[in-house]
């Protein structure tokens, strides 16, 4: 399978729309990423959504990322046959560090008639605030959020009151998948089917990603340093007499 790096249609050029953006490093991208676009699409009446992988994120870093372009790869086939579901590169295309703001605004500057609904889970919504610009943020989209949790609700309007975000709760059954679970089972020889889409799980296999190779070299390496050390130890000992 190949690992394609062309740049995906911007999402405007269909004209003036009604566009969902879910954004992330989807790494790798499952399931329940799948549920929450298909369901704000439908809730929201949304002519489509966007996933909008991340060169890097700017709050958190992870050791076991396969890079942007096969987590951009991964997307493209994660949404491969799901109407009104797409890809947009345009994080991966710019590089460095993903901002928000920045690929609303580059966005909303292109395609000025475009009306965006940018997609997100509770907890990141009450950090929202934190983020760069947070009010140019909530004035280039309206926000859509998944309630991870039974109450979050209020804590996530109290956190976003002082924004005076245009916000719609997204009413969906809380799903049990994450990221970090499909690489855990990876990781221990478990199968994935069922958390993430047949050709990721493919792509991941083929690609070799999330294994324990890394960890296996290093022990490796650790061992065989240990091995020169003991040889080394035992040749000054030897010369001592």
């Amino acid at each position: 399978m190949t690992d394609t790096s062309a740049p995906e249609e911007s999402p405007a050029q269909a004209g003036p729309r009604s566009v969902g953006i879910l954004g992330g490093t989807f790494n790798p991208p499952h399931r329940g990423h799948l549920a929450l676009a298909r369901h704000a699409k439908s809730e929201l009446g949304l002519a489509r959504v966007m996933l909008m992988p991340a060169y890097s994120a700017p709050h958190k870093a992870d050791e076991e990322d396969p890079g942007p372009r096969r987590r951009l790869t991964m997307c493209r086939l994660a949404v491969s046959g799901e109407p009104g579901l797409e890809v947009c590169g345009l994080e991966i295309e710019r590089g460095g560090p993903s901002y928000t703001v920045d690929t609303l605004r580059a966005i909303d500057e292109s395609y000025p008639d475009s009306e965006l609904t940018f997609i997100v889970g509770a907890d990141m919504a009450l950090r929202l605030p934190t983020w760069r610009e947070p009010h140019a943020l909530v004035g280039l989209a309206s926000l859509a959020v998944a309630e991870r949790e039974h109450g979050a609700r209020g804590d996530v309007t109290r956190a976003l009151a002082p924004l005076e975000a245009d916000v719609a709760f997204l009413d969906m059954p809380k799903v049990e998948i994450s990221s970090s679970l499909v690489r855990e089972r990876v990781h221990d020889g478990e199968p994935i089917e069922g958390l993430v889409a047949p050709a990721v799980a493919e792509y991941i296999a083929e690609h070799g990603l999330y294994r324990a190779a890394t960890g296996t070299a290093t022990a490796a390496m650790t061992a065989m340093t240990a091995a020169t050390a003991k040889a080394l130890a035992a040749k000054i000992q030897a010369a001592r007499g």
